[in-house]
């Protein structure tokens, strides 16, 4: 009876590990090929189905279980034909000026932002709308440099999947406006008692305001902040 060649007991000690890594390498394509063709699905069903919920709103319910106090949600989920225009300019204002110029990522407000922190040695957000949308969604705002590099590639797909109106209307609808305050109809009647498609100016401007910092600003007290989005909108012609 032939046998083949004897492999010495090194050798095949040296083709374990690489048969190991070949096949984790496998399994990480598969799981990235099928997350990310769940992504697609689930971007091309936000296209005509409203969010029940976001990764921060469970988040945010799930920190709530640790901390004090009672904690109670507020989401309503409206077309972008019931909330005021006045709101989506101050927005887009306060957030992203070029939101329907770039496609995702503003590599001007980016630029800025890297030299802003190399000359003053700080940390500025240069987080388009789109990006922002994107975090509320999928992620969380926890995550940093991994949050950001799973960011990246999901906006570029919602950007190419939703389009600009969609991805205004999911912005506006979802963001954290305060404790358990999500989105425009849920932030305009706990804060002004009206519904979002009757906000004015000034109201539109003071919850643009809190954006940076929903869970400690509040649109009842007075900021220079709104001001200045008043000012913006102003020379963008709103």
């Amino acid at each position: 009876m032939k046998h083949g060649p004897v492999r010495p007991p090194n050798a095949i000690a040296r083709r374990i590990p690489q048969i190991r890594w070949r096949k984790l390498a496998r399994i990480t394509l598969i799981a990235l090929g099928a997350a990310c063709l769940l992504l697609c699905l689930s971007l091309f069903l936000l296209k005509w189905i409203d969010p029940p919920t976001t990764a921060v709103q469970i988040q945010r319910r799930v920190e709530s279980w640790f901390a004090p106090g009672t904690y109670q949600k507020r989401y309503a989920f409206v077309p972008l034909g019931r909330i005021s225009p006045h709101l989506a300019h101050a927005v887009i204002a306060a957030e992203d000026s070029r939101f329907f110029e770039h496609h995702g990522f503003d590599w001007i407000e980016i630029k800025d932002a890297v030299t802003d922190d190399w000359e003053e040695g700080r940390i500025r957000g240069a987080s388009t709308i789109s990006q922002q949308a994107v975090k509320n969604l999928y992620l969380t705002t926890r995550g940093g440099l991994i949050r950001k590099a799973l960011e990246l590639p999901m906006t570029v797909l919602a950007e190419a999947v939703l389009g600009k109106q969609r991805i205004l209307e999911l912005y506006l609808n979802i963001s954290e406006m305060g404790r358990g305050v999500y989105g425009a109809e849920a932030a305009a009647m706990f804060y002004f008692r009206v519904h979002a498609a009757s906000l004015n100016r000034e109201q539109s401007s003071r919850l643009a305001s809190i954006l940076p910092s929903p869970r400690r600003r509040s649109p009842l007290r007075n900021s220079g902040y709104a001001e200045t989005i008043l000012a913006r909108m102003k020379q963008m012609g709103w």
